[in-house]
C-alpha cells in the first residue's frame, strides 16, 4: 500500500512548544475559517458575514482554502481573497510546491479512511497541483505562509493550527479522538505547552468544540466550503470574540465573558454545485468522495459536535 495520503511527513512536524513563541496578534474579533476547500459562494458569504460585524474583524484561514478550484479563474480567486487576510498552511497548500510529492494529498488518513477515498484524494490533488503550476506568484506567497498562528483576543491566549498542537496534519482534534479519557492528559499538556485557552482547527473536516479542562478549549470548524451536518447544506465558521455578534451561533462556549463560537455559513448551494460540476462532473474522483456531502451533508449530527 503507497503511503502518499496516509502519513504525516517530519517537515509537518513543530511541536506545541512552537506555538508558544509564535509572534501574537491582537483581534477583537477573530474568525477561523477552516476548510474553505475552494468553495467560491462560500468566500462570497463569508465576505457578507463579515460586513455586517459592528466592529475590527481580523480573519484567519487555517489551511485547506482550495481544493476543488482547479479552473484558473477559482484558484486566482479564492487565493488572491485569502492572501488579502491572515492565513497558515493546511495539508493542501503544503502539497502544492514543485518537487512535494512524497506525501500524496499531505491528509495522513487514518486507517478508518477507506484506501479509495486517500486514492482518490491525491488524485484530486495531482490535479489542483497541475493548476497551482500555471500561478507562480500565487505559489510564492503560500511559500511563505506558517504553520500556525498565535492571536489575543481580550484576555484569551488563541492558537490557529490547521491540524493539531504538534502537527500540521495531526488529528487529534478529531471529534473520534477528541472524548477519548485516554487522550485527555495529553491534550492539557499540549495547552500548557503551547502556553494558549483556546485551540482552534480544522483539518479532519468534522467539526467539534469541547472543554477540556477549565479554561482550555478545542473548537474544530470542520469545513467552511462544505456541510458538516446531514440534512444541512451550509459551512461552518469559529468566531472567537469579546462580545457576541450579529449572527446566531450553532453552538459555542463563554470563557471569561468571551465568546467562541461556531456560525453556519450560509452560501448559495444551488450556485456551488453547478460550479463544482463543472470541474467534477459525475464520475470523477471528487464527485465520487464528496458530492453526496455537498448536496445532502455527511451522516454526523450537530449534538454530536456541539459541547455537553
Amino acid at each position: 500500500m503507497s503511503a502518499a495520503g496516509r502519513v504525516c511527513p517530519l517537515r509537518y512536524r513543530y511541536g506545541a512548544a512552537a506555538i508558544r513563541t509564535a509572534p501574537e496578534r491582537v483581534a477583537d474579533t477573530l474568525y477561523v475559517v477552516g476548510g474553505l476547500y475552494g468553495n467560491t459562494a462560500a468566500l462570497d458569504a463569508l465576505q457578507a458575514m463579515l460586513t455586517a460585524e459592528p466592529g475590527p474583524v481580523t480573519v484567519c484561514f487555517n489551511g485547506d482554502f482550495n481544493w476543488f478550484n482547479v479552473d484558473d479563474a477559482a484558484f486566482a480567486q479564492i487565493n488572491n481573497a485569502v492572501l488579502a487576510h491572515d492565513a497558515i498552511l493546511g495539508n493542501v497548500e503544503a502539497e502544492l510546491q514543485p518537487g512535494e510529492d512524497d506525501a500524496g494529498c499531505g491528509c495522513a488518513y487514518p486507517d478508518t479512511v477507506d484506501a479509495g477515498v486517500v486514492e482518490r484524494s491525491n488524485r484530486i490533488h495531482a490535479r489542483l497541483k497541475a493548476t497551482a503550476a500555471r500561478h507562480p506568484d500565487h505559489l510564492a506567497a503560500l511559500a511563505t505562509l506558517p504553520m500556525f498562528a498565535r492571536y489575543r483576543v481580550g484576555t484569551l491566549r488563541v492558537g490557529v493550527v490547521h491540524g493539531d498542537a504538534s502537527a500540521l496534519a495531526g488529528w487529534d482534534f478529531d471529534v473520534a479522538r477528541i472524548d477519548a479519557p485516554a487522550h485527555r492528559a495529553a491534550l492539557i499538556a499540549a495547552f500548557d505547552a503551547a502556553d494558549v485557552d483556546i485551540f482552534a482547527s480544522s483539518h479532519t473536516c468534522s467539526p467539534v468544540c469541547r472543554q477540556i479542562a477549565p479554561g482550555k478549549v478545542v473548537i474544530n470548524n470542520g469545513a467552511a466550503g462544505m456541510p458538516n451536518f446531514r440534512a444541512t447544506r451550509h459551512g461552518i465558521v469559529t468566531r472567537i470574540a469579546r462580545r457576541p455578534g450579529p449572527h446566531p451561533a450553532e453552538y459555542g462556549l463563554s470563557q471569561g465573558g468571551h465568546v467562541i463560537e461556531a456560525l453556519a455559513l450560509h452560501y448559495d448551494a444551488t450556485a456551488w454545485q453547478a460550479r463544482f460540476l463543472a470541474n467534477w462532473p459525475a464520475g470523477s474522483d471528487a464527485h465520487l468522495s464528496y458530492f453526496a456531502r455537498i448536496a445532502d451533508g455527511p451522516d454526523f449530527a450537530l449534538a454530536q459536535a456541539a459541547p455537553a
